[in-house]
């Protein structure tokens, strides 16, 4: 499949809606794919914490995802991560994801976090137009930990 195809294919998957083999026989990643789907339609770590420790707002004008996301901070760890927010599959879906992932990692360790280690956690590249969608979940979570330290945000977070 070619590139401009297999993107057109991504691009329909994510933003149109729930199409099972978009063009084509299959999409390349179909079994990623579904798994951002399937978080999308039931995300884990939804709602609200009663009393976090950390919180904060992220949106992204590019394309109007919006997420508020409340962590629970208990010696130097995450205990616990929410997220509410509106947005498209793959900003939701990544949300869910990563939400997963940092549960119980130290802070240090989410601050280390890049695009890399995100896309191996939510198993798609989204391609440079979309990983703004995929990035804003971690980036919202690693600027709640840099305000509850009460540092500045650092340039590979706000790179995200």
């Amino acid at each position: 499949m070619d590139g401009l195809l297999y993107y057109s294919c991504i691009y329909i998957y994510f933003c149109i809606g729930k199409v099972k083999y978009p063009i084509g026989d299959t999409l390349p990643l179909d079994i990623y794919a579904e798994n951002m789907i399937r978080h999308y339609e039931k995300p884990h770590n939804k709602g609200k914490l009663d009393n976090p420790s950390a919180k904060i707002h992220e949106d992204n004008p590019t394309c109007g995802d919006t997420i508020d996301v409340y962590l629970l901070i208990s010696e130097n760890k995450l205990k616990d991560v929410k997220f509410t927010g509106d947005g498209c599959s793959i900003s939701l879906g990544s949300a869910s994801m990563v939400t997963d992932y940092v549960k119980g990692k130290t802070l240090q360790e989410i601050k280390r976090m890049g695009k890399d280690e995100l896309i191996e956690v939510i198993g798609i590249n989204p391609g440079a137009g979309r990983m703004h969608c995929a990035t804003l979940a971690l980036k919202a979570i690693k600027e709640a930990i840099f305000k509850y330290e009460g540092k500045s945000v650092d340039e590979s977070t706000k790179e995200l």
